[in-house]
């Protein structure tokens, strides 16, 4: 059997759809934003990223009845526990900007020594096909330590504060085509387009009911049966 001819993308990012579909383009697969079949977004009310990106993938597939791609990300730092996490896009609180989260996470390390600010990105890609009850998932993480001031004009999210110590130099001096490759959603999403051709070419049948009792991401998930 081969893959799904379109794929609901459970995003309204562009450059997220651009990647998507560039890795399951020589697969002949189609996919679609969501928003072109009037799907809004549904509130994250998961624990971990790996429960929130399951909630945005059923939920695009229960509405449009077509498989349906999504994922969930956030920076996760050892000194703060795993903080700010699943919280990440909205650590400073209502009405919060990449602007006043960095903000807020530099203030929380201000006296945080350099060796004690090891940090990783950390993301969750999931599928789920409601015609076949199929649901697979795709997990990525870039380890780095947070900067003591904004790095670099690129990227967005914490992209300016992480710095990546293997190329040395922050994730917003990376070029589009090094953060593919090195990005915890790149990999997450190769994960997933791999896991996709296996279980569509009968080599795997890892389903929900098959997920890992525990999840990979230190302080970020705790179970990935909490999907």
């Amino acid at each position: 059997m081969g893959l799904p001819a379109r794929i609901v993308f459970a995003s309204g990012n562009r450059g997220k759809l651009r990647e998507v579909s560039r890795l399951l383009g020589d697969f002949g697969v189609e996919v679609v934003p969501q928003s072109e079949f009037g799907v809004g977004e549904v509130p994250e009310t998961g624990t971990t990223f790996l429960a929130n990106s399951f909630i945005k993938s059923r939920h695009a597939a229960a509405v449009t009845g077509l498989p349906a791609i999504a994922d969930d990300s956030g920076l996760a730092v050892d000194f703060l526990d795993g903080a700010p996490g699943v919280y990440s896009a909205r650590y400073s609180g209502p009405g919060a900007t990449d602007e006043t989260n960095i903000d807020k996470l530099l203030a929380a390390l201000a006296e945080v020594p350099d060796g004690e600010r090891a940090a990783a990105f950390h993301c969750m890609a999931t599928f789920v096909d409601p015609a076949t009850g199929a649901e697979l998932f795709g997990e990525g993480r870039w380890d780095g330590c947070i900067l003591t001031a904004r790095q670099g004009s690129g990227g967005f999210g914490y992209d300016p504060v992480f710095f990546d110590p293997v190329a040395g130099k922050a994730a917003a001096e990376f070029t589009a085509e090094e953060n593919n490759t090195a990005s915890h959603r790149g990999k997450a999403l190769r994960a997933l387009v791999a896991a996709l051709a296996g279980h569509y070419a009968g080599r795997c049948r890892r389903t929900a009911s098959r997920l890992p009792s525990t999840c990979t991401c230190p302080g970020a998930c705790r179970s990935a049966r909490t999907a």
